[in-house]
């Protein structure tokens, strides 16, 4: 068996809670396809983690948010086949986030955009099959206000077509 080869994705993500419902957009590329998946993604040529964190909101959502929290950072690792890679390490850095203004709006398609809009869903309404890592993750962050420490391993990671 050959040994894993790791492409390594970094992104900030934002927790939206409203009226027990978190907010996820629908994704449309990448290993989460088909998928929820939270607001966000990654940074642009010198851009703050904050500053990206409202920029990728805005873009998927249509909402203005603030930052409310730095919440910590979670590590996933999972098969995908992309390139010459095996596998993702998808680091991500959450925040709690609020609305400041905006409504839910189909974004603007432009390239590098995989967000074909934004949907409210309640903890019921997301599993494996339907959701990416950082959903779960998010919910367990709802339920218990702890990220924990250990990177989340999903060797029997399937893509949605």
């Amino acid at each position: 068996m050959t040994e894993p080869h790791y492409h390594r994705a970094f992104g900030v993500y934002g927790i939206l809670h409203e009226q027990n419902q978190l907010l996820v957009i629908n994704k449309t590329r990448g290993p989460y396809i088909n998928r929820y998946d939270l607001p966000g993604g990654s940074l642009e040529e010198g851009e703050s983690l904050t500053d990206a964190m409202k920029r990728e909101f805005l873009e998927e959502t249509g909402l203005q948010i603030e930052i409310d929290d730095g919440i910590g950072t979670i590590d996933f690792k999972l098969p995908w086949l992309w390139k010459e890679y095996t596998n993702l390490h998808h680091i991500a850095v959450y925040y709690s986030v609020r609305r400041i203004r905006g409504e839910l709006k189909i974004p603007e398609q432009f390239e590098g955009q995989d967000s074909l809009g934004a949907t409210w869903i309640s903890e019921q309404d997301a599993s494996i099959e339907n959701a990416s890592p950082l959903v779960l993750k998010a919910f367990q962050w709802l339920r218990t206000n702890n990220l924990g420490l250990d990177s989340e391993v999903y060797d029997s990671w399937k893509i949605v077509k």
